[in-house]
């Protein structure tokens, strides 16, 4: 299945979180593959961030991820770049984007 979400970077964060994203942990990309992802893919415009991720089970891979330690500490390091964060927990899995159109 595709997902697609949409978080925002704190203005005065872009540098830091594509510096982030350069050094993101050998152990969390292991673990976001055996949760099922097979691509993740971010993109920036301005502050706003839209993530396009496929993987076999959307709410499966972020029940696997949300109590995961290096998850966590992730997201930690996240929710101090960003105003709108990605939520891992339950509620998390009606946050993807609606499609509203696609190529036939």
């Amino acid at each position: 299945m595709r997902v697609a979400l949409h978080t925002r970077v704190r203005a005065d964060r872009i540098e830091a979180y594509e510096a982030a994203h350069r050094e993101v942990p050998d152990e969390l990309t292991r673990a976001i593959r055996a949760a099922g992802a097979t691509s993740w893919t971010i993109w920036r415009s301005g502050t706003d961030l839209f993530h396009l991720l496929e993987c076999e089970n959307y709410p499966r891979l972020l029940a696997e991820l949300e109590a995961l330690p290096v998850n966590v500490a992730w997201q930690a390091r996240m929710a101090e770049l960003l105003d709108v964060v990605h939520d891992y927990s339950r509620e998390g899995t009606d946050a993807g984007l609606p499609v509203v159109w696609e190529l036939p």
